[in-house]
């Protein structure tokens, strides 16, 4: 019998699998010991990966309760399979597999294949072997083709889909490879555009761990295309899981081939949706927002929409100190590359009505990372003789900014 599916908070950001050796990094996300391992010293990164902030330390700090707390659990899970029927899903896994492309209920024998394969890390190496991977990749690549107005043949892509997601794959580099060819990536592509909220985030998932095997997985797809798909259904109000993957996504897309498809992603606006959505996101989708909007306006066009979205600094400036100690960071570090570098003056003029003036004078007394306090500062120092002169700007905040000078 499958293991039931664990907590969202069992499960290492990077490899999407349950933690074994669950080790804290100096940013306070937790990861499984061997994943980050992998991450600072096989493919070299020196940033957190949930957070993408640069670390200072490379410290792992064991977190023992979560380890108590998932091995509990696992007990507990062992013992409710041990009281109930197990199917011998190993052993059914060549025939199963060797009927998928053949049989005309495709989606049926799928999620069969799905369940024999489901908890058992022996069963889905036995699938690798197998030639599994090329077998989906040719199912979802024929079902593909046959869904234009073929409801059933699309849902076969799904389910496909589905089972392909249930794969580790960032321990395997081979398996890897075979995603990545275009039978795999095509459909996943069309997945995340057009398919159902469950497939969708089982494609997500998959291009996620191939990210995290520090594969470029974007350069043989459309670009353009998947990022108008991204930014349409951030633009719809996806659930939170939904938006935050798509915003992994679309952080992997917009980052991968440098300046051009970062001004290629303004042009397809990025930006106006990224803002629209900071005020109601939750605190992880915040801070990928922020995170692609700070990426985003490094380049002129960036700063270029940014400055003319009438919402942009106000949605900004309300993050500082509101969603978390990164939130905070980021969006200083939006506002510096568009306040900072000869901004209009209706964008100064929103610093002060938004009350962004005020929430860097609040960050810089209270306790936050000396790099975020400077960038602040400087901010300040620059244009604090634009700010001053408004009527409206309280006293006290006028004596900080001459104590500054």
């Amino acid at each position: 019998m499958a293991m039931e599916e664990p907590p969202q908070l069992f499960l290492c950001p990077i490899s999407m699998e349950l933690m074994e050796d669950p080790v804290t990094v100096s940013t306070g996300v937790t990861y499984d010991r061997r994943s980050i391992e992998r991450w600072f010293f096989k493919y070299g990164k020196t940033t957190c990966p949930a957070t993408m902030q640069r670390l200072s330390s490379f410290d792992l700090t064991p977190n023992h309760t979560l380890k108590s707390v998932i091995s509990s659990w696992l007990d507990a899970d062992r013992a409710a399979a041990s009281s109930s029927s197990s199917s011998p899903g190993r052993e059914r896994l060549p025939s199963v597999l060797a009927g998928i492309e053949a049989t005309p209920f495709k989606a049926t024998a799928l999620k069969d294949l799905k369940s024999c394969m489901e908890g058992d890390a022996a069963a889905q190496e036995d699938f690798v072997a197998r030639g599994g991977i090329q077998v989906l990749g040719r199912v979802m690549t024929q079902a593909l083709a046959e869904s234009s107005g073929d409801f059933s043949a699309f849902r076969t892509c799904e389910e496909a889909a589905s089972v392909l997601a249930a794969l580790p794959l960032s321990d395997d580099a081979s398996a890897v490879e075979l995603v990545l060819a275009p039978e795999c990536m095509r459909p996943l592509v069309a997945l995340v555009q057009r398919g159902s909220a469950e497939a969708r985030l089982h494609a997500m998932a998959i291009v996620a761990k191939l990210s995290m095997a520090g594969r470029d997985w974007a350069a043989g797809v459309d670009a353009d295309d998947l990022v108008r798909s991204l930014l349409e259904l951030l633009s719809d109000g996806a659930s939170p899981k939904l938006s935050t993957r798509a915003l992994d996504v679309l952080l992997d897309v917009v980052t991968s081939r440098g300046a051009r498809r970062r001004a290629k992603a303004v042009e397809l606006g990025a930006v106006r949706v990224l803002v629209e959505i900071l005020p109601d996101a939750d605190r992880r989708g915040a801070e990928r927002a922020l995170l692609l909007l700070k990426r985003l306006c490094k380049c002129p066009e960036g700063r270029l929409a940014f400055a003319e979205h009438a919402l942009a600094v106000p949605a900004v400036a309300t993050a500082v100190m509101r969603v978390s100690g990164l939130a905070s960071r980021l969006a200083v570090g939006v506002l510096r590359l568009v306040v900072g570098a000869a901004p209009a003056e209706r964008v100064l003029d929103d610093m002060v009505m938004s009350g962004g003036v005020g929430k860097l004078l609040a960050l810089m007394q209270v306790e936050s990372s000396p790099s975020t306090k400077e960038k602040a500062a400087r901010l300040l120092r620059t244009h604090d003789a634009f700010w001053r002169q408004y009527p409206c700007f309280p006293t006290d905040l006028r004596e900080y900014l001459q104590f500054l000078n």
